[in-house]
């Protein structure tokens, strides 16, 4: 009841961004059940609707990704002061977002579900005079359990996803130090009664000595003993990924090349895609992982080339920006350059005088186009708000504020000159073995 309560007062622009989510699950969920009315339809060729089902995996990842990144943008997701004591703390605000995420999906789910039955004339007559009857499977009973089934995929992996992200982590207790033993004790009692210094771990000096006079020895356990600052995760540094992301990206054009050479089975693409080699898919899918682990070392990247060279204020502050969300922003980034560049290797290999893409195709691509994008502008948001305090300081100390529109120009130019050849370049390279 408080996920419901909370979701219906939150602000207009909240509420947008779930009914984009809501939308997005929409979509998905009624390609998996045109999937499954075209395996209804086609009771004798199982292999085309399982590849059918095998490419909605696109649109659903991208899905998800995108229920992921307003989840962790919600207001409710913020740690603030005193939500602890009316049992808001982090693992209650995690169980929060993820019924938040499942309850949007579930609307989609729902509202495409609905528009399933609209089309195959179950809830009205037939529209469009019967031209979907093709992957509707209109005569034939729909199987209710299945495509309950299909449409719970999208709302259990995002609200898992949702829970998996958002999950409180603790801080990494420091170890306790060792006991000193009886032998240990003696001989550092008499040691001190000898005017010698104490055995094991340092020499502390009493209270009040010439050495250090404002420092006393604290036993472990004494009420009131300064304790040692908690350490907390050092997370990992955006240029890790960097090497493996370049060696995923090489695999990945390595196998599209070999198995354009070699192989002998083709992949028949649904929706009039240009089909190809079977071993063409896995290296798509290593080339597309590489520049999604590439792109916040490659982000990070272009932080340290804007401050290269006697950078003045503008550009220092957009490089310091970059370097600094540049594991916030350039996953998003090198989803969005992995998505373009599957796009225009996609437009170069379509001939122009074989059949268009069919409307399944088109709703695919738009669903994985709007995903992408709609999960960049949202990670930039976050970064917006993660870095509020920072704004205000400068304005405060006098900033104009076209210098700060300045920066982010600045930094948008530096992310599009990066990565957008880098996209043609791995889209020239993917599609040069099946144009020969």
């Amino acid at each position: 009841m408080l996920a419901l309560r909370l979701t219906r007062r939150a602000h207009p622009a909240v509420q947008l961004r779930r009914l984009l989510v809501a939308a997005a699950s929409a979509g998905t969920g009624f390609l998996l059940l045109c999937t499954l009315g075209h395996a209804m339809s086609h009771p004798d060729t199982p292999a085309a609707s399982v590849l059918r089902l095998a490419w909605c995996a696109v649109p659903a990842a991208a899905t998800v990704h995108f229920a992921v990144a307003v989840a962790r943008t919600d207001p409710c997701t913020r740690p603030r002061d005193g939500l602890s004591a009316i049992g808001l703390g982090p693992a209650r605000q995690m169980a929060f977002s993820a019924t938040t995420t499942a309850l949007s999906t579930a609307l989609g789910s729902m509202l495409a579900l609905l528009f399933f039955l609209h089309l195959r004339g179950d809830l009205t007559g037939m529209p469009f005079d019967g031209a979907a009857t093709e992957f509707l499977a209109a005569g034939t009973p729909l199987p209710l359990p299945a495509a309950l089934t299909l449409l719970a995929l999208v709302p259990a992996a995002a609200s898992l996803s949702v829970a998996l992200v958002l999950r409180p982590r603790e801080p990494r207790r420091p170890s306790r130090p060792s006991r000193p033993t009886a032998g240990s004790r003696a001989a550092g009692a008499a040691r001190v009664g000898a005017g010698g210094p104490p055995s094991g771990g340092g020499t502390p000096q009493a209270p009040g000595s010439a050495t250090n006079p404002s420092a006393a020895h604290w036993a472990p356990g004494t009420p009131g003993a300064p304790t040692a600052p908690t350490p907390t995760r050092t997370p990992p540094h955006p240029t890790a990924t960097l090497p493996w992301g370049i060696a995923t990206l090489a695999a990945g054009l390595a196998a599209e090349a070999y198995a354009a050479h070699t192989s002998t089975t083709g992949l028949s693409m649904p929706g009039s895609p240009p089909s190809g080699p079977a071993g063409l898919l896995l290296g798509w899918a290593l080339a597309a992982l590489g520049l999604i682990l590439a792109g916040p070392g490659l982000t990070h990247l272009c932080g340290h080339l804007l401050q290269a060279a006697r950078p003045g204020a503008v550009r220092l502050l957009a490089g310091r920006v970059l370097m600094e969300e540049a594991t916030r922003i350039g996953r998003p980034v090198g989803v969005v350059c992995a998505a373009g560049s599957a796009a225009y290797a996609v437009a170069t290999l379509q001939d122009p005088d074989g059949p268009a893409f069919g409307p399944l195709t088109t709703l695919g691509v738009l669903l994985v186009a709007g995903c992408t994008l709609a999960t960049l502008l949202t990670a930039a948001v976050e970064a917006k708000h993660a870095r509020a305090d920072t704004t205000a300081a400068l304005l405060r100390l006098g900033a104009p504020a076209t210098m700060l529109r300045g920066a982010a120009t600045l930094r948008a130019g530096a992310l599009l000159a990066v990565f957008g050849p880098l996209a043609l370049f791995v889209a020239e390279l993917a599609a040069r073995p099946l144009a020969r």
